[in-house]
Protein backbone atom coordinates (compact mmCIF):
# COMPACT_ATOMS: atom_id res chain seq x y z
CA UNK A 1 0.00 0.00 0.00
CA UNK A 2 1.17 3.37 -0.53
CA UNK A 3 0.48 6.29 1.69
CA UNK A 4 1.16 10.02 1.94
CA UNK A 5 1.25 11.49 5.34
CA UNK A 6 0.59 15.07 6.13
CA UNK A 7 1.20 17.01 8.78
CA UNK A 8 3.31 18.27 11.96
CA UNK A 9 6.87 17.19 12.69
CA UNK A 10 7.44 17.66 16.69
CA UNK A 11 9.27 17.10 19.88
CA UNK A 12 6.90 15.40 22.48
CA UNK A 13 8.86 17.08 25.44
CA UNK A 14 8.14 14.93 28.63
CA UNK A 15 10.00 16.06 31.67
CA UNK A 16 13.66 16.41 30.71
CA UNK A 17 13.23 13.94 27.69
CA UNK A 18 12.33 14.49 24.56
CA UNK A 19 10.80 12.41 21.77
CA UNK A 20 10.12 12.61 18.45
CA UNK A 21 6.53 12.76 17.40
CA UNK A 22 3.36 14.02 16.03
CA UNK A 23 0.74 12.23 15.03
CA UNK A 24 1.45 11.93 11.47
CA UNK A 25 5.17 11.10 11.93
CA UNK A 26 3.79 8.55 14.41
CA UNK A 27 1.39 6.76 12.18
CA UNK A 28 4.15 6.71 9.25
CA UNK A 29 6.66 5.05 11.43
CA UNK A 30 3.74 2.01 12.30
CA UNK A 31 2.60 1.79 8.22
CA UNK A 32 6.44 1.33 7.34
CA UNK A 33 6.71 -1.19 10.51
CA UNK A 34 3.49 -2.71 8.48
CA UNK A 35 5.57 -3.29 5.54
CA UNK A 36 3.80 0.13 3.72
CA UNK A 37 5.42 2.81 1.21
CA UNK A 38 5.00 5.32 3.00
CA UNK A 39 5.76 9.40 1.91
CA UNK A 40 6.18 11.67 5.53
CA UNK A 41 5.27 15.48 3.96
CA UNK A 42 6.49 18.23 7.25
CA UNK A 43 8.75 20.17 7.73
CA UNK A 44 11.73 20.76 10.13
CA UNK A 45 13.85 24.07 11.27
CA UNK A 46 17.64 24.53 10.66
CA UNK A 47 18.07 24.15 14.46
CA UNK A 48 19.78 21.31 16.67
CA UNK A 49 16.24 19.61 16.64
CA UNK A 50 15.53 19.73 13.15
CA UNK A 51 19.19 17.89 12.66
CA UNK A 52 17.84 15.15 14.88
CA UNK A 53 14.83 14.87 13.69
CA UNK A 54 15.72 14.40 10.06
CA UNK A 55 18.62 11.04 12.00
CA UNK A 56 15.83 9.79 13.95
CA UNK A 57 13.43 9.53 10.94
CA UNK A 58 16.07 7.41 9.04
CA UNK A 59 17.01 5.49 12.03
CA UNK A 60 13.22 4.73 12.40
CA UNK A 61 13.33 3.64 8.47
CA UNK A 62 11.70 6.21 6.85
CA UNK A 63 12.79 8.50 4.49
CA UNK A 64 13.05 11.99 4.88
CA UNK A 65 13.14 13.25 1.20
CA UNK A 66 9.49 15.03 1.45
CA UNK A 67 10.76 16.25 5.13
CA UNK A 68 11.63 20.17 4.11
CA UNK A 69 14.57 22.32 6.36
CA UNK A 70 12.50 25.70 6.73
CA UNK A 71 14.92 28.43 7.21
CA UNK A 72 13.99 31.00 9.67
CA UNK A 73 11.55 28.72 11.62
CA UNK A 74 11.97 26.70 14.70
CA UNK A 75 10.98 22.81 14.89
CA UNK A 76 7.88 21.86 16.37
CA UNK A 77 7.60 21.21 20.12
CA UNK A 78 5.03 19.86 21.97
CA UNK A 79 5.30 20.42 26.31
CA UNK A 80 3.58 17.10 27.45
CA UNK A 81 1.75 16.33 30.56
CA UNK A 82 0.69 12.81 31.40
CA UNK A 83 -2.15 12.29 34.29
CA UNK A 84 -1.45 8.79 36.99
CA UNK A 85 -3.31 7.27 34.14
CA UNK A 86 -0.38 7.87 31.55
CA UNK A 87 -3.10 10.25 28.88
CA UNK A 88 -1.29 13.36 28.18
CA UNK A 89 -2.30 16.57 27.06
CA UNK A 90 -0.19 19.18 24.60
CA UNK A 91 0.94 22.84 25.23
CA UNK A 92 2.12 23.20 21.17
CA UNK A 93 4.17 26.10 20.25
CA UNK A 94 3.03 28.12 17.34
CA UNK A 95 4.05 28.81 14.63
CA UNK A 96 6.53 26.03 13.94
CA UNK A 97 8.10 24.96 10.88
CA UNK A 98 5.54 22.28 9.98
CA UNK A 99 3.18 25.24 9.17
CA UNK A 100 5.46 26.46 6.19
CA UNK A 101 5.24 23.41 4.02
CA UNK A 102 6.14 24.73 0.30
CA UNK A 103 4.82 21.92 -2.72
CA UNK A 104 6.88 23.19 -5.19
CA UNK A 105 6.89 21.89 -8.48
CA UNK A 106 10.01 18.73 -7.61
CA UNK A 107 7.91 17.82 -4.77
CA UNK A 108 4.64 17.72 -6.59
CA UNK A 109 5.96 15.81 -9.65
CA UNK A 110 7.26 13.31 -7.37
CA UNK A 111 4.10 12.26 -5.21
CA UNK A 112 2.27 12.14 -8.73
CA UNK A 113 4.84 9.36 -9.64
CA UNK A 114 4.46 8.06 -5.95
CA UNK A 115 0.74 7.22 -6.72
CA UNK A 116 -0.75 7.11 -3.41
CA UNK A 117 -3.69 4.95 -2.85
CA UNK A 118 -4.03 6.87 0.60
CA UNK A 119 -3.99 10.35 2.40
CA UNK A 120 -3.80 10.53 5.81
CA UNK A 121 -4.03 13.94 7.51
CA UNK A 122 -5.50 14.90 11.31
CA UNK A 123 -6.08 18.56 12.33
CA UNK A 124 -3.06 20.53 13.69
CA UNK A 125 -1.36 21.09 10.28
CA UNK A 126 -4.60 22.23 8.84
CA UNK A 127 -5.57 24.87 11.64
CA UNK A 128 -3.88 27.43 8.84
CA UNK A 129 -5.31 28.86 5.81
CA UNK A 130 -1.62 27.48 4.18
CA UNK A 131 -2.11 24.08 5.43
CA UNK A 132 -5.69 23.61 4.95
CA UNK A 133 -4.78 24.60 0.84
CA UNK A 134 -2.16 22.94 0.71
CA UNK A 135 -4.32 19.63 1.72
CA UNK A 136 -6.81 20.42 -0.96
CA UNK A 137 -4.07 20.82 -3.49
CA UNK A 138 -2.80 17.46 -2.55
CA UNK A 139 -6.09 16.17 -2.80
CA UNK A 140 -6.56 17.98 -6.46
CA UNK A 141 -3.26 16.37 -7.65
CA UNK A 142 -4.03 13.19 -6.57
CA UNK A 143 -7.53 12.26 -7.33
CA UNK A 144 -7.15 8.25 -7.07
CA UNK A 145 -6.56 8.47 -3.50
CA UNK A 146 -8.93 8.37 -0.67
CA UNK A 147 -8.58 10.44 2.55
CA UNK A 148 -7.81 9.12 6.47
CA UNK A 149 -9.15 11.81 8.38
CA UNK A 150 -7.73 10.78 12.07
CA UNK A 151 -8.85 14.24 14.20
CA UNK A 152 -6.57 14.46 17.10
CA UNK A 153 -8.20 17.74 18.47
CA UNK A 154 -5.53 19.77 20.51
CA UNK A 155 -6.98 22.47 22.56
CA UNK A 156 -7.05 25.70 21.29
CA UNK A 157 -5.66 24.57 17.67
CA UNK A 158 -9.01 23.15 15.80
CA UNK A 159 -12.29 25.02 14.92
CA UNK A 160 -15.53 23.00 14.57
CA UNK A 161 -16.33 24.58 10.79
CA UNK A 162 -12.47 23.03 10.18
CA UNK A 163 -13.61 19.70 11.44
CA UNK A 164 -16.19 19.74 9.00
CA UNK A 165 -14.30 20.76 6.47
CA UNK A 166 -12.24 17.87 6.71
CA UNK A 167 -15.19 15.30 6.98
CA UNK A 168 -16.24 16.17 3.81
CA UNK A 169 -13.12 14.83 1.98
CA UNK A 170 -12.43 12.11 4.36
CA UNK A 171 -13.42 8.18 3.30
CA UNK A 172 -12.76 7.23 6.73
CA UNK A 173 -12.46 9.13 9.96
CA UNK A 174 -11.04 8.49 13.74
CA UNK A 175 -11.63 9.91 16.57
CA UNK A 176 -11.83 9.44 20.35
CA UNK A 177 -15.06 9.10 22.27
CA UNK A 178 -14.19 12.53 24.00
CA UNK A 179 -13.69 14.14 20.54
CA UNK A 180 -17.41 12.38 19.36
CA UNK A 181 -19.11 13.65 22.38
CA UNK A 182 -17.78 17.32 21.97
CA UNK A 183 -18.92 17.04 18.06
CA UNK A 184 -22.13 15.84 19.01
CA UNK A 185 -22.64 18.71 21.48
CA UNK A 186 -20.98 21.57 19.00
CA UNK A 187 -23.20 20.55 16.56
CA UNK A 188 -26.42 20.75 18.77
CA UNK A 189 -27.83 17.43 17.20
CA UNK A 190 -31.16 16.09 18.45
CA UNK A 191 -31.47 13.15 21.14
CA UNK A 192 -29.21 12.04 23.22
CA UNK A 193 -26.12 11.62 23.22
CA UNK A 194 -23.80 8.07 22.27
CA UNK A 195 -21.45 7.07 19.94
CA UNK A 196 -24.30 5.50 17.97
CA UNK A 197 -26.34 8.55 17.71
CA UNK A 198 -22.66 10.76 16.75
CA UNK A 199 -21.54 8.13 14.07
CA UNK A 200 -25.43 7.96 12.72
CA UNK A 201 -25.10 11.68 12.50
CA UNK A 202 -21.93 12.32 11.53
CA UNK A 203 -21.38 9.73 8.54
CA UNK A 204 -25.06 10.98 7.37
CA UNK A 205 -24.08 14.44 7.23
CA UNK A 206 -20.64 13.59 5.51
CA UNK A 207 -21.20 10.76 3.71
CA UNK A 208 -18.03 9.13 5.28
CA UNK A 209 -18.19 5.68 4.72
CA UNK A 210 -16.16 4.25 7.87
CA UNK A 211 -16.07 5.90 11.31
CA UNK A 212 -13.85 4.42 14.29
CA UNK A 213 -13.96 5.88 17.96
CA UNK A 214 -11.59 4.00 19.87
CA UNK A 215 -12.69 3.78 24.01
CA UNK A 216 -9.46 4.04 25.25
CA UNK A 217 -8.74 0.66 27.41
CA UNK A 218 -12.30 -0.39 26.32
CA UNK A 219 -11.21 -0.85 22.73
CA UNK A 220 -12.96 0.61 19.91
CA UNK A 221 -16.75 1.47 17.75
CA UNK A 222 -16.57 0.81 14.52
CA UNK A 223 -19.38 2.37 12.37
CA UNK A 224 -19.72 0.97 9.19
CA UNK A 225 -22.59 0.17 6.60
CA UNK A 226 -25.01 1.54 8.59
CA UNK A 227 -24.09 -0.39 12.11
CA UNK A 228 -22.39 0.59 15.04
CA UNK A 229 -20.34 -2.66 16.17
CA UNK A 230 -17.75 -2.34 19.71
CA UNK A 231 -14.73 -4.50 20.21
CA UNK A 232 -12.56 -4.72 23.22
CA UNK A 233 -9.57 -3.82 23.82
CA UNK A 234 -6.51 -5.60 25.64
CA UNK A 235 -5.32 -5.61 29.04
CA UNK A 236 -1.63 -3.69 29.70
CA UNK A 237 0.60 -2.05 31.70
CA UNK A 238 0.23 1.95 30.68
CA UNK A 239 3.40 3.39 30.48
CA UNK A 240 2.09 6.47 28.38
CA UNK A 241 -0.68 6.72 26.00
CA UNK A 242 1.14 8.74 23.32
CA UNK A 243 1.55 7.86 19.89
CA UNK A 244 -0.81 4.72 21.26
CA UNK A 245 -4.13 6.27 18.86
CA UNK A 246 -1.81 6.94 16.03
CA UNK A 247 -0.35 3.11 15.57
CA UNK A 248 -4.10 2.47 15.97
CA UNK A 249 -4.96 4.00 12.88
CA UNK A 250 -2.00 2.41 10.75
CA UNK A 251 -3.29 -0.80 11.85
CA UNK A 252 -6.35 0.12 11.10
CA UNK A 253 -5.96 0.97 7.93
CA UNK A 254 -3.11 -2.06 7.02
CA UNK A 255 -6.06 -4.46 8.08
CA UNK A 256 -8.76 -2.95 6.48
CA UNK A 257 -6.32 -2.70 2.93
CA UNK A 258 -5.82 -6.47 3.28
CA UNK A 259 -9.45 -7.26 3.40
CA UNK A 260 -9.92 -8.80 6.83
CA UNK A 261 -13.05 -9.19 8.27
CA UNK A 262 -14.33 -6.09 10.79
CA UNK A 263 -13.69 -7.88 13.83
CA UNK A 264 -10.09 -8.92 12.96
CA UNK A 265 -9.22 -5.21 11.92
CA UNK A 266 -10.73 -3.36 14.78
CA UNK A 267 -9.21 -6.36 17.17
CA UNK A 268 -5.39 -6.30 15.41
CA UNK A 269 -5.77 -2.20 15.82
CA UNK A 270 -6.54 -2.46 19.21
CA UNK A 271 -3.48 -4.37 19.96
CA UNK A 272 -1.09 -1.97 18.52
CA UNK A 273 -2.43 0.46 19.84
CA UNK A 274 -1.75 -1.57 23.31
CA UNK A 275 1.32 -2.49 22.38
CA UNK A 276 3.19 1.29 21.42
CA UNK A 277 0.52 2.51 25.27
CA UNK A 278 2.45 -0.17 27.08
CA UNK A 279 5.67 1.59 26.16
CA UNK A 280 7.37 4.94 26.96
CA UNK A 281 7.49 7.34 24.27
CA UNK A 282 5.48 8.16 20.75
CA UNK A 283 7.12 5.77 18.41
CA UNK A 284 8.31 2.76 20.70
CA UNK A 285 9.92 -0.33 19.03
CA UNK A 286 7.46 -3.68 18.56
CA UNK A 287 7.51 -5.68 15.64
CA UNK A 288 3.76 -6.88 13.83
CA UNK A 289 4.26 -10.97 15.45
CA UNK A 290 4.32 -9.43 18.76
CA UNK A 291 0.98 -7.58 18.16
CA UNK A 292 -0.54 -10.62 16.56
CA UNK A 293 0.70 -12.84 19.71
CA UNK A 294 -1.14 -10.42 22.04
CA UNK A 295 -4.31 -10.62 19.75
CA UNK A 296 -4.69 -14.62 20.05
CA UNK A 297 -3.67 -14.65 23.36
CA UNK A 298 -4.71 -12.28 25.61
CA UNK A 299 -8.25 -11.66 27.54
CA UNK A 300 -9.59 -8.94 26.44
CA UNK A 301 -11.27 -6.06 28.11
CA UNK A 302 -15.05 -5.13 27.56
CA UNK A 303 -17.30 -2.48 28.16
CA UNK A 304 -20.82 -3.44 30.11
CA UNK A 305 -22.62 -2.33 27.41
CA UNK A 306 -20.34 -3.30 24.61
CA UNK A 307 -21.54 -4.97 21.36
CA UNK A 308 -19.27 -7.26 20.50
CA UNK A 309 -18.46 -8.45 17.34
CA UNK A 310 -19.64 -12.07 18.27
CA UNK A 311 -23.25 -10.67 18.80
Amino acid sequence: MRILSVGELLWDVIGDKDFLGGAPLNFSVSSHRLGHQVAFLSGVGADRRGETAIQTLTALGLNPRFVQTIPGQVTGTAFALTDPEGNATFEIKRPAAFDFIDLDEVILHDLQQLRPEWIYFGTLAQNTSRGEAMLYRLEDLLPGSRCFYDMNLRESHWSLDLVQRLSRMASIIKLNETEAETLFRLCQCSGIYSVESFCRYWSSVYGTDVICVTLGRLGCAVWSDGILREFPGFSVKVADTIGAGDAFSAAFLNALQLGWPLDRVASFANAVGAIVASRPGATPAWEPAECLRLLDSTPLVRSPSARTAER
